[in-house]
């Protein structure tokens, strides 16, 4: 029996052949008539639940199975009414003994041979272990609100306490995207000053008179429109943590006041007549190589040396892929919070593509990614189709430049062997090991141009 074209639904619970088949099958599997009632049940049902078949056959299903989603979204009911399967949705049931634990549930339409709905199957499964393994991943992976299992990052995850517990300067290196302020965070979350202010300035994002007053306030009637003080971030961010992004991107005359302020823990207020103390601690970030900035001359030295007391470099998405399926269930789980969805999984398929990709925006790109797909996704599975097409074409482009680039090494290959054989194609053809026709098609095939011996 099929579902779109079957028996009646109580054929199911009517020959012990067909019931043979069902309890066979690991997933809990249930029928229900037109009004909801439950028609057939098989063992793994019984096994999951803790109802009997002879309980739930007659029953409601929604008595039965106590699912959170039975009174409003019921997907039986969606399924009924709208002809279109669901295809494993994650929602919680509770058992004869009032255990609520997860299942991951799939529907379909029952009809008969000449198409008349007769109702509907649903499949579910527990999810229990699932839960409970991905729960001891994200422990072992977790620290803070990262989450990472590449060497390099648990290698940092293991001395950030350490360097969180020190008040000294910070600096972190990496793309953008690569999560600089959510190490920053974590930097002070875990320090002595966590229950003080943490403060974050773009550094790149303002000019210098206004970055200037951002950082160190003014007094009024320092300027036109000054009517009365303003504390800047230093003031802010008082016995706590001072996040200064982009900091790359000071100017030369900022990066000289920056130096004052660090060297002489004081700072003034524009318009201000005496210095003002401080105790803020520093963490820098940027998504350039100060080091070589140095070298170039745009940075200071002395500056650099100052803020670079312990520096964090962070890899880029690509270097780290194997937290990808990680940071994928960690977006659906957000966005199904903030959105109100219950999207359960990514497809084999779509997870693929996702791993074949470069990132060249990191995780924030992977974020974004995840959250234009629950624009589109309806049947609570990301699929390839949900994924923005400038994605695909990037992936087919850079498997293309992949082939050209392999081709070009075979070439180069080749051809220093054939020089160093003085052109000769069966010696050469020998030295490689294969014969002498299979290497006059691959000089054929690679465009290859010999010299007239």
């Amino acid at each position: 029996m099929k579902a779109g074209k079957s028996a009646p639904p109580g054929s199911f619970s009517g020959a012990g052949g067909q019931n043979i088949i069902l309890d066979s099958i690991a997933d809990g599997v249930f029928t229900v008539d037109r009004n909801w009632r439950i028609t057939s049940f098989n063992r793994a049902a019984e096994a999951i639940t803790g109802v009997s078949r002879g309980e739930a056959v007659g029953q409601l299903c929604k008595d039965v199975l106590k699912a959170d989603i039975c009174e409003k979204n019921c997907c039986l009911r969606t399924t009924m009414k709208t002809g279109v399967p669901i295809i494993n949705k994650k929602v919680r049931i509770i058992d004869a003994q009032g255990r609520k634990f997860p299942v991951s549930i799939s529907t379909a339409l029952l009809r008969d041979d000449r198409g008349k709905l007769l109702g509907a199957v649903e499949t579910f499964r527990d999810m229990s272990v699932e839960e409970d393994l991905r729960k001891a991943v994200l422990s072992k992976y977790s620290f803070e609100d990262i989450l990472s299992k590449n060497h390099r990052l648990l290698k940092l995850f293991d001395i950030l306490p350490d360097v969180a517990a020190g008040g000294s300067t910070v600096l972190i290196e990496g793309e953008s995207g690569t999560g600089k302020e959510l190490f920053a965070r974590a930097i002070h979350n875990l320090s002595p000053r966590k229950k003080q202010p943490f403060v974050a300035v773009n550094c790149g994002a303002l000019p210098d008179t206004l970055l200037e007053s951002e950082l160190f306030g003014y007094k009024a009637g320092a300027f036109t429109d000054a009517k009365k003080d303003k504390p800047g971030r230093f003031r802010l961010a008082e016995n706590g943590t001072l996040f200064l992004d982009e900091i790359g991107e000071l100017t030369a005359a900022m990066q000289v006041k920056l130096l004052r302020v660090l060297q002489e823990k004081t700072y003034e207020p524009l318009g201000a007549t005496k210095s003002v103390e401080h105790h803020v601690r520093i963490i820098a970030a940027t998504n350039r190589n100060l080091g070589e900035l140095v070298r170039q001359g745009s940075f200071r030295e002395d500056l650099y040396y100052r803020i670079n007391v312990f520096k964090i470099v962070l890899p880029p998405l690509r270097e780290r892929m194997e937290d990808l399926p990680l940071l994928v269930d960690h977006f659906i789980r957000r966005f199904n919070t903030l959105q109100k969805k219950d999207i359960g999984a990514m497809s084999a398929e779509a997870m693929s593509v996702l791993m074949d990709y470069v990132w060249p925006g990191n995780i924030r790109e992977l974020a974004n990614v995840i959250e234009r797909a629950f624009i589109l996704c309806k049947n609570g599975l990301i699929e390839k189709r949900h994924l923005p097409e400038s994605l695909l074409t990037e992936n087919r482009e850079h498997a293309v430049n992949k082939a050209a680039s392999l081709g070009d090494a075979q070439a180069a290959f080749l051809t220093d062997a054939l020089r160093e054989n003085a052109w000769n194609r069966p010696q050469t053809a020998r030295k490689l090991g294969i014969h002498k026709s299979t290497l006059y098609r691959r000089i054929k095939a690679l465009g290859i141009v010999t010299p007239d011996r």
